[in-house]
């Protein structure tokens, strides 16, 4: 009752707005009544901010809401920070159209549908006769506009573009901290709420350690939630070490399948895992977003709350990243290595010639539903044209609709996930207004477009090995193996069929397969070799692009997250490194791994989706 208490308070007392000297701003994601609003936090540090996004899959949601206080009523003019999202592709007004209201009554200027790029745009002016006024964001179309704030001046002058000068713009006009609250003491930060994350969580709370496990979206389990919608992947409780898998048959949904109703995901199952480990605090909806070093180890973490933002900072002697971006490590100076590299570097077969840039991409998924009469869906022409010949007459589409393989995943990462929204958005407007088979398609309507990315490939962290693609082909096994790993090496390419189409634009992707024994991953790979307190789980462990291929499914990513929170426990207990661990006390992390964390209790195992493989080889440590 206490902390439901405090946290009611704390959103009581939350201010959605600041005035100094006349002028106001207001964070959208901020907004007391999100109304169909959702908060995207994906890009944040590219644009600075989380954002509200009015995603309707083509029909208007309902208005967000918030109270607004001025310090005097007069004519103030108004400008929105916004975003044209179809610009890259169409150089006309774009969809993501929207209002704002004040009182009830619309400001005149429609914005959300002009520009290249994020800025502030000038919506008109409203006058002010009340010291509090009610401000609501009204979508026009459906089709994603965003808002990231609303300044309100009594000048004529717009709030600074560039994000150094914004950060510090929005600093001061919500009179933020100038340092982070303490978020209280931990022996180790996971930042991730991935499934990697979660079990690495797990595992280490169950072994005695005081955890901190950071997400920032409202739910955990990643790839795995019902955001994304992935099932899991891989094999669990392989030799040599069977009671690895245990936490992640805890955590995994019962049913298989990409795409398909939020409730197949059970989210609630995650999050009532780690509630049900009084050594874990979780933080849900705060995104790191800073690093303080000590010499070459990381001291602390700064978390920042993607609606209210508060940040926080974390101290603990030992860091796991699961961000999958490996963005704790990156910020901290870990070395990495990102797209794929040649084959010279590492002599893998499947390598290119030379070292480039192209990475695995990130898939939106949808669905439809029938309904049991006719329904209508906007015309959606907004630069990439379908047709007869090109269009995918589908009803649903899962991991194949794949985008941003030539593009960077993190700096061009919206665009990526935009670009995936064009096209499904585009060719559904394509079949059920223009295809000759647009009969086929009347009763059926949009049901769920995924806005949250699933995410392949990004940074890959070192550590004092990387694992290749030799040392799974030929089945090398290292002193230190842990988890296994069961999946093939499976690479995503473009689409041969899609590029004809599409030439460098694709959106469709096929998978290449080469099989591989079960095979033990060495512990090495799951700590930085150059930030001596990083642990890593995830697809951002030190691996090379084509050993990435099997060991980024989640089930094998849960694994690793296990031994993860082991061998911190090994760390914590010895007082070292993660270093430490593999040079001094490996005996100790095997013995742990064989006994496993796992509760007891009937768990039932989770068995679609584990991938075909070559049989089981003996594993000699």
């Amino acid at each position: 009752m206490n902390r439901f208490f405090i946290l009611l308070l704390l959103i009581v007392c939350s201010i959605t707005a600041r005035a100094q000297k006349n002028t106001i701003l207001v964070e959208a994601e901020s907004f007391a009544e999100k109304g169909g609003w959702v908060v995207d936090q994906q890009f944040m540090d590219q644009m600075g901010s989380p954002y509200l996004m009015a995603h309707g899959m083509g029909i208007p949601v309902k208005d967000a809401e918030t109270r607004v206080s001025f310090l005097s009523p007069g004519e103030y003019r108004v400008f929105v920070r916004t975003y044209n999202w179809t610009s890259p592709w169409f150089p006309g007004e774009g969809p993501g159209k929207f209002q704002l209201l004040v009182n009830g009554r619309p400001i005149g200027v429609v914005v959300g549908a002009t520009g290249s790029s994020w800025q502030w745009q000038d919506a008109g002016t409203v006058t002010i006769t009340t010291q509090t006024a009610t401000l609501s964001l009204r979508d026009l179309t459906g089709f994603n506009g965003r808002c990231d704030a609303i300044c309100f001046t009594t000048g004529s002058t717009p709030p600074p573009d560039n994000l150094t000068d914004l950060a510090r713009f929005r600093t001061r006009m919500l009179n933020l901290p100038k340092k982070p609250a303490n978020a209280g003491k931990f022996d180790l930060v996971v930042v991730g709420g991935g499934i990697a994350g979660t079990c690495a969580a797990i595992s280490a709370a169950r072994l005695g350690l005081k955890v901190a496990l950071i997400q920032d979206r409202p739910v955990l389990g990643g790839n795995n939630s019902s955001e994304v919608r992935v099932h899991l992947g891989g094999r669990i409780n392989l030799d040599p070490y069977a009671r690895l898998g245990d936490v992640v048959k805890e955590i995994g949904p019962e049913k298989g399948g990409n795409a398909r109703p939020a409730e197949f995901y059970e989210d609630n199952k995650k999050l009532e895992a780690v509630a049900a480990e009084p050594n874990i605090t979780l933080f849900l909806n705060y995104r790191a977003c800073g690093v303080e070093k000590k010499g070459n180890a990381i001291a602390r973490v700064v978390a920042r709350h993607t609606e209210t933002n508060e940040e926080r900072s974390f101290a603990a002697p030992l860091f796991a990243d699961c961000t999958g971006d490996g963005t704790i490590g990156f910020l901290a100076g870990a070395d990495f290595l990102m797209g794929r590299e040649g084959k010279t570097e590492f002599g893998e077969e499947t390598a290119p010639e030379q070292r480039d840039l192209m990475t695995m991409g990130a898939s939106v998924q949808w669905y439809s539903a029938e309904d049991s009469k006719d329904n209508n869906f906007p015309v959606f022409q907004y630069g990439v044209d379908f047709n007869e010949n090109n269009a995918q007459q589908v009803k649903m589409g899962e991991w194949t609709w794949e985008t941003g393989m030539n593009l960077n995943q993190i700096s061009d990462f919206e665009r990526i996930r935009d670009y995936g929204l064009l096209v499904v958005y585009s060719n559904w407007s394509f079949l059920k207004n223009f295809s000759p088979v647009k009969n086929g398609y009347g009763k059926s309507r949009l049901d769920w477009v995924a806005y949250v990315a699933g995410k392949r490939e990004s940074r890959r962290l070192l550590g004092d090995l990387i694992l290749k693609e030799q040392d799974l082909t030929n089945f090398v096994i290292y002193p230190d193996a842990s988890a296994s790993t069961s999946w093939t090496i499976d690479l995503h390419y473009p689409d041969p069929k899609n590029t004809e189409h599409f030439p460098e634009n694709e959106f469709k992707s096929i998978a290449r397969h080469i099989p591989i024994h079960p095979y033990p991953v060495p512990y090495r790979c799951l700590y930085s070799r150059n930030v001596e307190n990083l642990f890593m789980a995830g697809r951002n462990i030190s691996v090379s692009h084509v050993a990435l291929g099997t060991i980024r499914v989640m089930r094998t990513t849960g694994m690793l997250g296990e031994v993860v929170g082991m061998a911190a426990s090994v760390a914590a207990k010895n007082s070292t490194t993660p270093r430490g661990v593999w040079q001094h006390h490996l005996d100790e992390l095997k013995a742990i791994m064989k006994k496993g964390v796992g509760k007891e209790g009937n768990y039932p195992n989770q068995n679609y989706n584990e991938g075909g493989t070559l049989g089981p080889r003996e594993v000699k440590l």
